[in-house]
């Protein structure tokens, strides 16, 4: 069944990117399979609605009609989730993003953050909390990234969790992805002596970037090298579903950043990169 393209859409470049894992997956799903069916949905526009809504934050009942119904990506998602699919086409992106940047699969430096994202009404309680220093009721989203932007880890934590315990819980992600290699985590002043003293046990140097007192009452001030993670931030914002705590999960929160990542680095790898003589004609 044809049907008009959404914004959102894989373009064929950007599914053959990720297609391989997918068949995998579904190859591996059916020869564990009792009956040994594949089924009959397109797995792509499974993910096109994933990133679909996604990046206009509608409800699961109100994907369009156009694309596979509601139950079946909500199927789908959640097989993939708890599979681990999303961060294992993820994690191929990333490398992938950095072998475009002639880099290392690997990098020896990280950056880490968080950010308190208010709750909808609906999300438990129990897995929600009140962030008293930036006065947001709902849950802290931790992140790890790389100088280039990709994100290497992820963690959803009620918002009244301390930057520590989504600081070690990043760590450990980053060590187990990166490996020896890794020597070096960034973060900010609300990161404290734990997160340090839990790096240090993984051989990870954890230094505390501090403002520089110059730059009081000036607002937001990017600091070198640490001011990637905050536009990893800001890019992942631009998916209207990571904007508001709307999933019950932590872990289906943590599944939609992966997907966001995803997106973002799909595009990436696709779009060339501008020279300068495309700088030129965009300032004229």
């Amino acid at each position: 069944m044809t049907r008009e393209p959404y914004l959102s859409d894989l373009s064929d470049e950007q599914w053959a990117l990720i297609e391989p894992m997918i068949t995998s997956w579904k190859q591996d799903r059916v020869a564990r399979s009792a009956t040994g069916d594949p089924g009959s949905c397109d797995l792509r526009e499974v993910v096109n609605a994933i990133f679909y809504q996604n990046r206009t934050g509608c409800q699961w009942r109100l994907l369009p009609h156009g694309l596979p119904s509601w139950s079946a990506v909500f199927y789908y998602f959640g097989l993939w989730r708890e599979d681990g699919l999303d961060q294992r086409i993820q994690e191929l992106l990333r490398c992938q993003v950095r072998e475009k940047a002639r880099r290392l699969e690997d990098p020896s430096l990280v950056t880490l953050d968080t950010q308190s994202i208010r709750a909808a009404a609906g999300v438990p309680r129990t897995t929600t909390g009140l962030d008293a220093n930036k006065k947001v009721s709902g849950r802290k989203r931790g992140l790890a990234v790389d100088v280039l932007g990709p994100v290497i880890g992820v963690v959803v934590l009620a918002a009244s969790a301390h930057d520590n315990a989504a600081g070690a819980a990043l760590l450990d992600q980053a060590a187990e992805k990166c490996g020896m290699r890794l020597e070096k985590a960034l973060v900010d002043q609300g990161f404290k002596d734990e997160a340090v003293i839990h790096g240090a046990l993984l051989d990870i140097t954890v230094e505390v970037v501090r403002r520089n007192p110059g730059d009081q009452g000036k607002g937001f001030v990017p600091q070198p090298k640490r001011w990637v993670v905050e536009q990893t931030n800001g890019t992942l914002l631009l998916h209207r579903r990571l904007a508001r705590e709307y999933d019950h999960r932590p872990d289906t929160s943590a599944s939609r950043v992966h997907w966001a990542s995803t997106a973002n680095m799909t595009r990436r790898l696709t779009t060339p990169s501008p020279t300068w003589r495309d700088t030129l004609k965009l300032a004229a």
